[in-house]
C-alpha cells in the first residue's frame, strides 16, 4: 500500500531541517562575534565565533536538507543565513565581523540574510585564498 505521509497544517517551513536546526540554540550571551562563511563552488558554511575565535554554532546547507546541486546555490546561503542569524539573536548578538572566504554563489546572499535578521554589520574582510603560483602548467604539445 506504500507509506503513509504526514501532512503539517500549521505552516511548516519548506526547507527540511529548519525547525530543528532551531531547536539547539547555545545559552550563553553573547554581545558581539566574528561570522566566517565559507563559499564553495559545492556548499556554503556559516559559523559564528565569539570574539577569542572559538566556534560557538555552526551551520551548512547540506546540513538544512539540499542536495546535489541545490546546495551550492544562494537560495540555499540565503536560508543558512537566516538560520544563523535567527539563532545570534537569541543569543543577544547585536553586531559581528565578517569573514569570507570562498568564490561560491553564496557569498552575497548569506551575509544579506545573516543582516537581515538585525544583526549589525560592523566589518567585512575577504580572505579568499589566491595562490601564488597556481597549478602545473601542461607539458608541451607532441605533434
Amino acid at each position: 500500500m506504500g507509506k503513509k505521509r504526514a501532512v503539517n497544517k500549521s505552516g511548516g517551513s519548506a526547507v527540511a531541517g529548519t525547525s530543528r536546526a532551531l531547536n539547539r540554540v547555545p545559552k550563553r550571551k553573547l554581545p558581539s562575534g566574528t561570522l566566517n562563511i565559507l563559499a564553495t563552488f559545492n556548499n556554503t558554511l556559516l559559523t559564528l565565533c565569539d570574539q577569542k575565535g572559538n566556534a560557538v554554532m555552526s551551520a551548512s546547507s547540506g546540513a538544512l536538507g539540499f542536495k546535489g546541486a541545490r546546495k551550492s546555490t544562494p537560495f540555499a546561503a540565503a536560508k543558512v543565513g537566516e538560520i544563523i542569524g535567527e539563532k545570534a539573536g537569541q543569543m543577544g548578538m547585536k553586531e559581528a565581523d565578517v569573514v569570507v572566504r570562498g568564490v561560491g554563489a553564496g557569498r552575497e546572499s548569506a551575509l544579506r540574510a545573516f543582516s537581515g535578521q538585525g544583526i549589525g554589520i560592523t566589518k567585512i574582510t575577504d580572505q579568499t585564498p589566491v595562490p601564488f603560483n597556481g597549478p602545473r602548467p601542461p607539458k608541451p604539445r607532441r605533434v
